[in-house]
């Protein structure tokens, strides 16, 4: 089963949520909506900033274990490397 590692954030340069999921548009949406109440919902975590696909989940989990280990400007410099602007991938999704 695919798996992908995302990064939904309150804004740029704000609170970051790191996940992993097999359908990112679904998880991706339900973070927007705030359907599941947490973290995202709490801090206003409803913009998707960055993702990864892997052939895998096995390998998005470990990804993920990784990137919540990284010192935050790390996560930021990730982010600015494909998205400078923190545009909200959302719209991009294929769904």
């Amino acid at each position: 089963m695919a798996g992908w590692v995302y990064i939904m954030a309150s804004r740029m340069h704000g609170t970051l949520y790191i996940g992993v999921t097999s359908d990112l548009p679904r998880r991706a949406w339900e973070h927007r909506e705030g359907i599941i109440p947490g973290f995202t919902s709490k801090y206003g975590c409803k913009r998707l900033v960055w993702s990864e696909e892997f052939s895998e989940i096995s390998d998005a989990i470990q990804r993920e274990k990784s990137l919540k280990r990284w010192p935050r400007a790390w996560k930021i410099a990730l982010i600015e490397k494909t998205n400078p602007r923190w545009v909200d991938l959302y719209d991009t999704l294929n769904m």
